[in-house]
């Protein structure tokens, strides 16, 4: 297994870490991605480093590379939403098809406390690991952009 470090308010990646995982999240979520600047505040948010509810970021290395990355969010709910949204999950483009989602999928889900909700697009392929992992539809998200 690969080793992994998990980064939250207790133990927060420093500045050149930090950039180095928005950096690999912007690279490898690909067309499935935003922003460096959403990226970093999603980062921020989950080490409580600006006002949020915390989370915690999950990154697994190959010969010290970066090779996947998770961010989970604590969204301060309960019941009616759920407690936890998995924000962003890549793995890099050369390790995938090498089980590092799905381990990072099982550790996040570990860790997490109540429940995990996810925004994925219908044609993204990860949607099947996610259902594999008992993630469902329930809803369809509709936004409104102010």
């Amino acid at each position: 297994m690969n080793p992994t470090t998990i980064f939250n308010t207790t133990n927060k990646p420093n500045l050149k870490e930090k950039e180095s995982l928005i950096d690999f999240l912007f690279n490898n979520l690909e067309a499935y991605g935003d922003p460096k600047s959403d990226i970093e505040k999603a980062i921020n948010y989950a080490l409580k480093e600006t006002t949020s509810f915390g989370g915690f970021i999950l990154a697994s290395y190959i010969e010290d590379e970066i090779s996947g990355v998770v961010v989970v969010c604590q969204t301060g709910m309960k019941d009616f939403i759920p407690e936890n949204i998995l924000v962003y999950i890549a793995t890099h483009k050369k390790h995938r098809g090498k089980g590092i989602g799905k381990i990072l999928m099982q550790k996040s889900i570990d860790l997490a406390e109540g429940s995990i909700a996810l925004h994925v697009e219908p044609e993204n392929p990860a949607r099947f690991l996610y259902e594999k992992y008992g993630f469902s539809s329930k809803y369809i998200e509709m936004r409104l952009k102010k």
